[in-house]
């Protein structure tokens, strides 16, 4: 994955981990819905959506959990797919 096309979200995300992905949705278009706060035991969660308000019709934005990788594909966000882990065989 192109690190310019993705933003993984911390757990336990801060005020400087809010900012920091403001700034590179808005480099893509996109905007952190601030009508959407959700807390939890591991960080904030945050929903997105697009700038354009005319897109906000038609996409419902996604919602970002935390510890989650977000890719942009040059047209719509999405959850980036990462490495399935696997369990180890005894012997």
């Amino acid at each position: 994955m192109d690190s310019r096309n993705t933003y993984a979200w911390p757990r336990e995300a801060t005020g400087t981990d809010t900012a920091t992905l403001e700034r590179w949705l808005a480099g893509h278009g996109w905007e952190v819905d601030p009508t959407v706060f959700m807390a939890g035991a591991r960080g904030p969660a945050v929903q997105i959506r697009r700038i354009d308000a005319a897109c906000q019709d038609e996409e419902p934005g996604l919602l970002i959990l935390p510890g989650e990788t977000v890719e942009f594909d040059g047209a719509r966000m999405r959850t980036a797919r990462g490495p399935v882990p696997t369990a180890a065989v005894a012997p």
